[in-house]
């Protein structure tokens, strides 16, 4: 299986999918009300969160099941998660969300 038949499974486009779910969610608050941080988390961040922490089972489920059949392209999407994962959370940590 190849790089793009792998990417179509479900346990392969999720993540991605959910971390620039999280992405947006983050960049539509800090354009809708400021980077400044607030006394209580809000409904956005606890989306942030669900959507970040949801994607570990998945991850881990697509990890299982494909780097034994296939390791190279699992490692390259292994890779595009944590890319993804990365994104998302690197607005959070610049202004301190």
């Amino acid at each position: 299986m190849n790089l793009s038949t792998m990417m179509k499974q479900p346990s392969a486009f999720l993540p991605v999918a959910m971390s620039l779910a999280a992405l947006t969610l983050v960049l539509g608050h800090v354009a809708m009300f400021g980077g400044a941080r607030e006394a209580d988390e809000g409904t956005a961040a606890h989306l942030f969160q669900l959507l970040m922490v949801a994607q570990l089972p998945i991850i881990a489920f697509f990890a299982i099941k494909w780097l034994p059949q296939n390791p190279r392209p699992a490692l390259a999407i292994l890779a595009l998660h944590v890319a993804a994962a990365i994104a998302a959370l690197t607005p959070v940590f610049l202004l301190g969300l």
